[in-house]
């Protein structure tokens, strides 16, 4: 794979910005216009090697990379020499040819200056629960906590051994023999960024994470790109890239195929563009699940387009439970091609884990959802699109245009399904969507108190 650098002239103007930057955490406003996101990556660096720069390489700090010997401490000492440096790009470099094991560690900044992980070799845990240390945290693996301005790059592989976490026999987890029984579902997500800004991941392989491949908590400016992120599609809980309480992400060109979202998104997310994804297999691009437990949950301003979404269980998702509160709106799914997806259009207000969830009145709201361009076939198990909108609080705003879907087997074209669902189709669609209600319902009004 093609090694990525991230430019000085990038990392220098960068840290700059940085220290200039003032992040305001006050609610947004978002319209249904949708805003133009820049897509210039920075231009590529010919090396690291003049005076602004540093190179720490970890074997310098005692790892051996061997796959066996624990090479945390050797790590975390490259870690916190790089984080002190005053050079402007400090690189910590992870070789080619060598195999590191590091246990659960939290990589910690602020840093002095711009701070790049190149990994070109591989990154590993230990082998599965029996192996983890017991004071360890088993809910995460590598953490990047408070970091102002990193890339994470290279040619390398970052090998979550998951296999030995998934027949933890415990929900949603499968036991041996297909069997389900109760206990702690602590598999660690492989990558988490947590309280970050300014981040960039870059030519990563990432496969058989235990958990979430890569995970964005609490994280502004986001661009990850050219990541090919691995593993079995009955692989439990492994989304490719979950984004909670993110804003001003950019996902692009990457392929994806594992056991859960390819990528799911959060509450708390705005300003998200998400281009030319490969998808397959695994649960489709999601947004959700959002409300659960009662809660409140804000999403806006989110674009899926020009991808590829194949052998999925789902397509484009919006996925709600019943109880919740808060908003989905401004989200526009355009230009994205289906190849046998079970359910390629969909929006599940009624989502729910178990067999016994209840009624509820509240809801979160669904509104202002563009779907256009989207052709390719769907699985005839399940009808090509479906609008389950909750009793009390429709979704309104629905628009459809260029819609061609058509069953992967067989000549039966299966109608929409529609529930409490409003909108407009700007072109004929096949199938033929009939079921949307016309215009805007005026109770809707009234639950505008629980928007965001």
């Amino acid at each position: 794979m093609r090694h990525s650098h991230v430019s000085q002239l990038f990392f220098f103007t960068l840290f700059l910005s940085i220290q200039a930057r003032h992040h305001s955490h006050t609610k947004h406003k978002h319209s249904h216009s949708h805003r133009s996101y820049d897509e210039t990556s920075p231009p590529p660096s010919p090396s690291y090697s003049d005076n602004a720069s540093s190179i720490f390489d970890v074997r310098t700090f005692g790892a051996i990379g061997d796959g066996i010997a624990d090479d945390t401490e050797s790590f975390k000492m490259a870690w916190d020499t790089a984080c002190q440096s005053e050079s402007v790009i400090n690189v910590i470099l992870v070789p080619q040819g060598f195999s590191f094991i590091i246990q659960s560690t939290i990589f910690t900044g602020p840093c002095q200056g711009g701070l790049v992980l190149k990994v070109d070799g591989t990154l590993m845990p230990p082998d599965g629960p029996e192996s983890w240390p017991k004071n360890n945290s088993r809910h995460q693996w590598l953490v990047f906590y408070r970091i102002n301005g990193m890339s994470l790059e290279g040619g390398g592989l970052i090998d979550g051994r998951g296999e030995k976490w998934w027949d933890l026999p415990c929900k949603p987890h499968k036991g041996p023999n297909g069997t389900t029984s109760p206990g702690p579902c602590d598999s660690p997500i492989a990558l988490r960024f947590f309280m970050s800004s300014n981040l960039t991941v870059h030519g990563l392989r990432i496969k058989n994470s235990p958990q979430f491949n890569v995970r964005f908590d609490g994280c502004e400016n986001v661009h990850m790109e050219s990541i090919f992120i691995t593993a079995p599609r009955d692989s439990p809980n492994t989304d490719g890239i979950h984004i909670e309480n993110t804003n001003d992400v950019k996902i692009y060109n990457s392929v994806i195929s594992n056991g859960d979202d390819c990528v799911s998104i959060g509450s708390g997310c705005y300003g998200v563009d998400i281009k030319n994804i490969t998808c397959g297999p695994g649960h489709g691009i999601s947004i959700g699940s959002l409300g659960n437990h009662n809660s409140r949950a804000c999403v806006s301003n989110i674009t899926v387009r020009d991808s590829v979404i194949k052998f999925t269980d789902n397509g484009v998702r919006i996925k709600t439970w019943q109880g919740g509160s808060g908003s989905v709106s401004g989200v526009t799914f355009n230009n994205i091609h289906m190849e046998s997806v079970r359910n390629p259009i969909i929006i599940d207000q009624f989502y729910c884990l178990s067999k016994d969830c209840t009624n509820k009145t509240s809801a979160v709201s669904v509104s202002d959802i563009i779907y256009t361009n989207i052709k390719g076939t769907y699985d005839i198990r399940s009808t090509p699109m479906r609008f389950a909108c909750s009793d009390s609080v429709p979704c309104t705003n629905l628009t459809l245009s260029d819609i061609e879907l058509l069953p992967n087997q067989g000549d039966i074209v299966h109608d929409p399904f529609c529930w409490n669902a409003y909108g407009d189709l700007e072109t004929l669609t096949i199938p033929p969507v009939s079921c949307l209600l016309e215009g805007f319902p005026r109770f809707v009004l009234e639950n505008d108190i629980n928007r965001c």
